[in-house]
């Protein structure tokens, strides 16, 4: 597993990331999604119901990109693959409720049920073009 510098340690604070999955057609899909930190790797708390998760099923390889917002030419970019474990008692979907001061139940249908979506990095750019 790639290990992220700690230059860049400060962006997995950030409120947001772009998740990129391969949809069933070949192409990228990307969606802008909460997440938490966890030593080198990332994970994000998704409903089973998503079409990023039935593209992580299919093919694991995904992307995130985490941007610092205060200065655009600064990022994050982790490249890997899904682990997907499941959280049937909303154990991760309540930590990453309180990061957000959200309720993630409330974004769930009737029959869903949630995961937990861990990137584990094979690739970390790092990147500060601004200086």
């Amino acid at each position: 597993m790639a290990q992220i510098p700690q230059s860049h340690h400060d962006l997995l604070e950030s409120s947001v990331a772009t998740f990129a999955t391969i949809a069933p057609d070949g192409r990228p899909q990307l969606t802008e999604v909460w997440f938490l930190s966890e030593g080198d790797s990332v994970s994000v708390s998704m409903n089973t119901s998503r079409q990023k998760l039935k593209n992580l099923r299919e093919r694991p390889q995904c992307c995130l990109l985490i941007l610092d917002l205060a200065n655009p030419m600064r990022y994050l970019e982790l490249r890997g693959d899904a682990e997907i474990t499941p959280d049937s008692d909303y154990s991760f979907a309540t930590k990453v409720g309180k990061k957000y001061g959200a309720d993630l139940r409330g974004y769930d249908g009737p029959d869903d049920q949630r995961v937990v979506v861990r990137i584990v990095p094979h690739k970390v750019n790092a990147v500060n073009m601004g200086g």
